[in-house]
């Protein structure tokens, strides 16, 4: 059988296609599945599929009518699966449920230090041979406080580096991690964590209830000179009410390393085309954030665990198993 993958990236592919030999075959392609790309499934009765494919219910429409029966994401987090469709139309579903929580945890360090140490900026005067320090003062991290919301697998690997630098630990969840009480994480509600936190970093999944978890007024509760960090999901923050608030010269630094209007713009070229996305446009103008392409699991480690899950969960399909990582079942016979 030849699996058909979409949203391959250059560094993934050799990956791919050693993880898959000996097992099936598979066709990898640079292009994300959106609607206008799905009809290119027609004939393959199992795809793979990035974090930013589009699998809405005219996606998957389209996928079942062409024969698909199975789509293995290579992602933890699902929000752009229409699930229910899924179900309805009879489309096994899958997804990688953990992968190295370090790589994402310490690439929200470097967010964190970038933006508070003002490396992007220095590293583009050096380049002009400017060598002055204006404007490029940060802060010690030792002694302040550091507010983890979300501390689950990642939350918690972010935790252990905030109290390597001697932060204090501030943190809210839905349930409590031990191994983070351990670390003497103080477990208090968002508004106190957000009005208290020098830094703030997300590490929860995009669920209709976290949607714009940080919106217009949980932004105004937090400090002026706070440090932001968003490794997780766009949706998470608020964009526009971010951008009024930088307007408004507030926080020491933001680091996003996803935005709410990624798709279709996230792990393509746009140099040539520009930008339409006003937003993101203005976002990227200030000079103490700092954006990136949704790279925070783009390590050797994590993408190779993704990999392996993915032709794990194509092999449980293929014989008939139920893994641990599927989230819409094979239907009954």
């Amino acid at each position: 059988m030849e699996i058909l993958a979409f949203g391959v990236q250059a560094d993934e592919k050799p990956m791919i296609e050693r993880a898959f030999a000996g097992h099936h075959d598979v066709r990898c392609l640079d292009v994300f599945l959106t609607e206008d790309t799905a009809p290119i499934a027609a004939g393959y009765e199992i795809i793979s599929t990035s974090v930013n494919a589009i699998l809405d219910h005219r996606v998957l429409q389209t996928l079942a009518a062409g024969g698909t029966q199975m789509i293995a994401q290579r992602s933890t987090g699902f929000n752009n699966i229409d699930l229910e469709v899924a179900e309805r139309l009879g489309l096994t579903v899958a997804r990688v449920s953990s992968y190295s929580p370090y790589s994402v945890a310490e690439f929200a360090w470097t967010l964190a230090l970038a933006v508070n140490r003002r490396i992007v900026r220095a590293s583009n005067r050096t380049r002009d041979f400017d060598f002055r320090l204006d404007g490029l003062m940060g802060r010690d991290l030792r002694g302040r406080t550091a507010g983890v919301v979300g501390t689950g697998k990642i939350g918690e690997a972010f935790a252990r580096i905030a109290h390597g630098f001697g932060m204090r630990l501030l943190g809210w969840d839905i349930a409590e991690n031990p191994a983070c009480a351990e670390l003497g994480m103080e477990y208090v509600d968002k508004d106190r964590l957000l009005a208290e936190a020098d830094l703030v970093s997300l590490h929860v999944p995009l669920l209709p209830a976290t949607h714009h978890l940080l919106d217009a007024a949980a932004l105004k509760s937090m400090k002026d000179d706070a440090i932001l960090v968003n490794s997780s999901r766009g949706g998470l923050v608020d964009t526009e009410a971010l951008v009024t608030e930088l307007r408004a010269g507030r926080f020491a630094g933001v680091g996003l390393d996803v935005y709410e209007a990624e798709a279709g713009l996230f792990f393509l070229d746009k140099s040539l085309a520009g930008i339409e996305d006003d937003t993101l446009a203005r976002l990227v103008t200030f000079p103490h954030v700092v954006v990136t392409s949704h790279q925070a699991y783009y390590t050797e480690d994590a993408v190779g665990q993704i990999i392996d899950t993915t032709v794990q969960n194509v092999l449980d399909y293929t014989a008939g198993r139920r893994g641990e990582n599927v989230l819409v079942p094979r239907p009954a016979a």
